[in-house]
């Protein structure tokens, strides 16, 4: 795996969350696991510590946690954060995801070429 980003907006917004939750020092979770109407799914969450499979990296003072099921379509994800007018969230946008559900949550992988997709938090 060469990586995942977290936008600049992202990491500004993780920190303040943390922040606010006095969960200083935890780091970001990014994992997927089966499920959701399109077969997989994110799951994005603040952890204390990762898990003993787990891809560790830091981005700025971010710790970064990815987990190992299905880590291979992870590969060039970019977590960002939008806030505008409709709606506000983290953003995952997975070039590996080929299908999304109507709400945006779940996504299917074709293991062929890449194609851009995005899931909402």
């Amino acid at each position: 795996m060469s990586h995942i980003t977290v936008s600049d907006f992202a990491l500004e917004s993780i920190s303040e969350l943390l922040r606010e939750n006095d969960m200083e020092g935890y780091g970001l979770y990014l994992g997927i696991r089966g499920g959701g109407c399109s077969g997989y799914s994110y799951c994005l969450e603040f952890r204390e510590a990762p898990e003993e499979d787990d891809l560790v990296f830091k981005q700025g003072e971010l710790r970064v946690f990815v987990g190992s099921l299905k880590r291979d379509y992870l590969e060039g994800t970019v977590i960002d954060y939008e806030d505008t007018l409709l709606e506000s969230g983290f953003k995952i946008r997975n070039p590996n995801a080929k299908r999304h559900c109507g709400c945006g949550e779940s996504f299917d992988i074709d293991e062929g070429t890449g194609d851009a997709g995005a899931s909402a938090f």
